[in-house]
């Protein structure tokens, strides 16, 4: 069977449109993840965790160690967190930890306050 020219043309743009309508599906980038909510939790073993003193819930930061921390900061309150946006969700996305989500509650030495938070 003989493929002439103009069939080998059709299928090769038919196959580039397939390609790429595949790829923007399937290769979403972190952003698009976050907002479906699919990004899990910074862990314990993250090398950013301990370089920047993250912990999952701010009471329990250690004052000697990040004298920095104050009462009342978390992430929620950060202007990293939700790259600024005030949110009541129980975690969300910082760039200090890309590709991750980090807990409202959580806190790093990082932390700068976000003016429209309370």
């Amino acid at each position: 069977m003989s493929t002439s020219r103009r069939d080998f043309l059709k299928f090769s743009s038919l196959s580039l449109v397939g390609a790429a309508a595949f790829g923007t599906l399937s290769f979403r980038p972190a952003t698009a993840l976050a907002q479906a909510g699919k990004l899990p939790l910074v862990g314990p073993n993250d090398p950013n965790v301990t370089t920047l003193g993250y912990v999952a819930d701010a009471s329990k930061v250690d004052k000697k160690k990040w004298p920095k921390y104050a009462a009342g900061q978390s992430c929620s309150n950060c202007i990293l967190f939700n790259g600024g946006k005030v949110t009541t969700d129980a975690e969300g996305t910082c760039p200090l930890f890309a590709g991750k989500h980090v807990a409202a509650k959580g806190w790093c030495n990082s932390w700068a306050k976000n003016p429209a938070a309370k």
